[in-house]
């Protein structure tokens, strides 16, 4: 089945997951505000990615299937998404140091064909241990840029994975995007 399949983030890491399993796909970036009321990191996410899947499914003929995704970092309760400032995400990081946090990314899928949407939200979650890092180190990783963008103040996939111990859970998750689950319901969608 060829099926229009098309991205409603404008992440590079979520582009290059998708790549990386070989999906064919466009990048139509949702510009949608991200408000949710939701007080549970599961919750969270799959509010906002469905409100990023929505407005996208909204101007966007069938046939065809949007994909929304929002991750979160999540520590002794305390939700932390992306740093506003580099104060920020020096607090972030400082918190992370030497401990373990959750990371949670929720997933809509909108398959439009004909006059019928057919929707699949679910959310994923993956532990992660960093090890200790000092205010220097912190400082040293601040100066880099990395943080400033992603949800907890941190990439595993670039500088800072020289202070990840350990990831239980689904490291692609981490990353931005749960894509063996993703595979999956594509699949049970008869989209692959």
């Amino acid at each position: 089945m060829n099926t229009r399949i098309i991205l409603a983030s404008a992440s590079p890491r979520r582009r290059e997951l998708l790549t990386q399993i070989g999906l064919n796909y466009e990048v139509l970036p949702s510009r949608k505000e991200e408000a949710s009321k939701a007080l549970e990191p599961a919750e969270l996410v799959a509010e906002l990615s469905a409100l990023k899947a929505e407005d996208i499914a909204s101007s966007i003929e069938a046939p065809a299937l949007i994909i929304g995704a929002d991750t979160i970092v999540c520590h002794n309760g305390r939700i932390l998404g992306k740093p506003q400032s580099e104060e920020e995400a020096a607090g972030m990081l400082a918190l992370l140091q030497g401990d373990t946090h959750q990371v949670y990314t929720g997933v809509t899928m909108i398959q439009k064909s004909g006059n019928e949407n057919r929707e699949i939200h679910f959310a994923e979650m993956t532990e992660v241990e960093f090890g200790p890092m000092d205010e220097s180190e912190i400082r040293e990783y601040i100066a880099t840029g990395e943080p400033m963008d992603k949800a907890g103040a941190y990439g595993i996939q670039g500088f800072a994975a020289r202070y990840i111990v350990s990831v239980r859970g689904d490291y692609s998750n981490v990353v931005g995007l749960p894509v063996a689950r993703l595979y999956g319901e594509l699949k049970k969608l008869g989209v692959l």
